[in-house]
């Protein structure tokens, strides 16, 4: 194995982020871009903005997830 071909963690699977990207956000819950950008309006998804860029809160999945398995438990 040479200096190029080592395995680098993808960005996704780091634990150290703080803020995602929308499609970092997209792939932690196995949905699409446009599907996750539909959660952020419906308010479903917390995310900022910085600047121009919109970010999701590494623990905002995580916390989206807990939401509807709690209100499925409820149903």
């Amino acid at each position: 194995m040479d200096e190029h071909s080592t395995l680098a963690t993808p960005a996704d699977d780091d634990t150290t982020l703080v803020l995602l990207t929308v499609e970092e956000a997209a792939r932690r819950l196995r949905i699409g871009r446009t599907t996750c950008f539909a959660l952020i309006r419906a308010g479903e998804l917390e995310s900022i903005d910085i600047g121009r860029l919109r970010r999701v809160p590494a623990d905002a999945p995580a916390e989206y997830l807990a939401r509807r398995r709690a209100a499925k438990r409820v149903a």
